[in-house]
């Protein structure tokens, strides 16, 4: 069994003009990373030119569907009927985007699959995680 899922979504970027742009981006999931998703921009999708990649938890995600979750640098809520907005905030400034939340929801059910949710606990390896730091500090 693999232990990382990487799935493709159309983002729709909100942008003042009046047309929003479809823009590809990727969620991903690791089990080695259990309690995290990541959503990968492509570059030519950013404004630097660099592919852009936020890092944020997994619950966040999965709350993000029913209700406004979060308050830092991502925050992800419902939007009408199959829509869920992701706001990614930073210093240079906020980028908005829509995703069919089915996209999400087929994501999520892939990722609780993989380490049901709660458990993710299980997939870390403690001891294993300690003994490189402290043979990275020394």
């Amino acid at each position: 069994m693999s232990i990382v899922i990487e799935q493709p979504v159309e983002a729709r970027l909100v942008a003042a003009a009046p047309r929003m742009p479809n823009i590809p981006a990727v969620l991903h999931y690791d089990r080695r990373d259990p309690f995290a998703v990541r959503m990968t921009f492509p570059a030519p999708a950013t404004l630097e030119g660099v592919e852009v990649c936020w890092t944020f938890a997994r619950e966040l995600l999965a709350a993000g569907l029913h209700g406004s979750e979060g308050h830092g640098d991502v925050r992800v809520r419902p939007y009408g009927f199959d829509r869920t907005v992701l706001e990614f905030h930073a210093p240079e400034g906020t980028a908005v985007v829509h995703v069919h939340s089915s996209e999400i929801r087929r994501f999520l059910q892939a990722t609780g699959e993989l380490v049901p949710a709660g458990l993710e606990h299980l997939q870390l390896d403690l001891d294993h995680d300690l003994a490189e730091l402290i043979r990275d500090a020394c």
